[in-house]
């Protein structure tokens, strides 16, 4: 299975912004969740399939994600970035990620 994988640190205060090239099956995973994705085995994740870009999206919860982009098996390619935009006024610098 071919895919894209950023790691990134964010909570529910963060906005995590995803820039596609075309359309694509965008995921946010815990570990416990990325781990089932790789084995092909079924998994909870926020998101779906993309076609504007770019799409945000926001974590349940502070921690550790996986944001993964595939093209459902299809062929192609497809080019992403990832960015978590954090709100100031929720962070007061002193955190460290």
């Amino acid at each position: 299975m071919n895919f894209l994988k950023y790691e990134v640190c964010a909570g529910p205060d963060d906005i995590i912004e995803v820039t596609l090239s075309s359309a694509a099956n965008v995921r946010l995973l815990d570990s416990s969740n990325f781990r089932s994705y790789q084995a092909g085995q079924a998994h909870r994740c926020i998101g779906g399939y993309v076609k504007q870009s770019p799409f945000r999206l926001r974590a349940p919860r502070n921690g550790n994600w996986y944001v993964v982009i595939d093209l459902g098996g299809h062929a192609g390619t497809i080019r992403a970035g990832v960015r978590v935009l954090r709100d100031s006024a929720s962070h007061d610098g002193s955190s460290i990620f």
